[in-house]
């Protein structure tokens, strides 16, 4: 659905629908009205790679749920739309908005400027700093110690710690791999020194691989900031998520979806010092 669509059933009384989660093709199209309703609601499209537990990902029955899923969906029933997520892999969340397929992203996306180049984002949603999942056997006890020659560090294509480990360890042997599972494996079974990614995700495979990882959490880096892209232009979704952001900063919104997600890796975080996702001082 494209930005002229939506101005031109702005304003429509939507408070007798059901907005309904459905995972499956993307559509652009508005949805029949519900029988004894002369009036319909248009398709919101949202691109999310399902494979961020707990961000992004399924349930037992396939279908989508998470912090990203909940947020839309409070969205969704916030201005009127009928919500459809998208499975895409993450090296077609950008090009699902620039062929229409989807509206916005929400997938734990880093803003960057390049980026910028290809999509516009909304104000940041959350918070986020690299760290290392290093091989137990690895020695490694800091960033300075992947770049060197020999280290092998794995890293997601395309991912802020691709981006982080192409620029600042030119000594190391960068392996890139599709998924943060592949990731984690190699550093697990000692084909690779360290895997470069977010805290939260280090923190947990962590806790999986205990005798054979070790997490070594230092904010070498800025946090980075998360938003959902939209297309270029798209301006009237732009201002309708900005104001939902700010809103929900303000409201408990991300209190709640803490609660709910994320009630023991926040009390994690606050032993270690780490700043949380949602901490946007």
């Amino acid at each position: 659905m494209n930005g002229n669509m939506r101005r031109g059933i702005r304003g429509i009384l939507v408070a007798m629908c059901c907005v309904g989660l459905l995972a499956g093709c993307a559509s652009h199209e508005t949805q029949k009205p519900q029988q004894g309703s002369t009036e319909s609601k248009p398709v919101l499209t949202v691109a999310m790679e399902l494979a961020y537990p707990p961000f992004e990902t399924k349930d037992e029955a396939g279908n989508p749920e998470g912090i990203a899923v909940d947020f839309m969906q409070d969205f969704a029933e916030a201005y009127g739309y009928d919500l459809v997520v998208e499975n895409t892999a993450w090296d077609g969340l950008i090009p699902s908005l620039q062929t229409d397929k989807a509206d916005c992203v929400m997938s734990s996306m880093t803003i960057t400027d390049e980026r910028k180049e290809a999509v516009d984002f909304s104000d940041p949603y959350a918070m986020a700093q690299l760290a290392i999942l290093a091989n137990a056997g690895s020695g490694i006890e800091s960033i300075d110690d992947l770049n060197q020659s020999g280290k092998k560090v794995a890293v997601k294509t395309g991912s802020t710690g691709d981006v982080y480990a192409t620029k600042n360890l030119p000594q190391a042997d960068i392996v890139r791999l599709a998924d943060e599972s592949a990731c984690v494996t190699e550093v697990v079974q000692g084909k690779a020194d360290g895997f470069l990614y977010d805290q939260l995700t280090i923190y947990r495979n962590n806790l999986a691989n205990p005798d054979t990882t070790t997490a070594v959490f230092i904010p070498f880096q800025d946090a980075e900031e998360w938003g959902i892209a939209v297309k270029k232009g798209d301006t009237e979704l732009l201002d309708q998520l900005n104001a939902f952001i700010a809103q929900s900063k303000q409201d408990g919104e991300f209190d709640r979806l803490t609660e709910k997600y994320l009630a023991q890796e926040k009390q994690a975080f606050d032993e270690h010092s780490f700043r949380w996702f949602f901490d946007f001082e």
